[in-house]
């Protein structure tokens, strides 16, 4: 799965073939996590609040650059939070 970002211990990935809703991957620290990108939340999995502050404030960043690489599947890395 191709990582697009990496910050504060935190990895973010995408499946360009993967189900719908679109959404990322979240690692950290062994805990895996899954967040949607429409909805602004996570789909599945839970990580420290502090971490999820992190990753809920990235992805509104990037969205509509997290949107656009979901749709057309042209991977790119996109800059870290920090």
């Amino acid at each position: 799965m191709p990582e697009i970002s990496r910050f504060g211990g935190i990895i973010i990935m995408m499946y360009f073939q993967d189900h719908l809703p679109p959404h990322f991957h979240v690692s950290y620290n062994g805990i895996e996590a899954i967040y949607d990108l429409t909805e602004s939340a996570f789909i599945k999995g839970a990580l420290p609040s502090k971490q999820s502050r992190y990753i809920l404030a990235w992805a509104e960043m990037h969205k509509n650059e997290l949107i656009e690489m979901w749709n057309t599947q042209k991977f790119r890395k996109i800059e870290p939070l920090f």
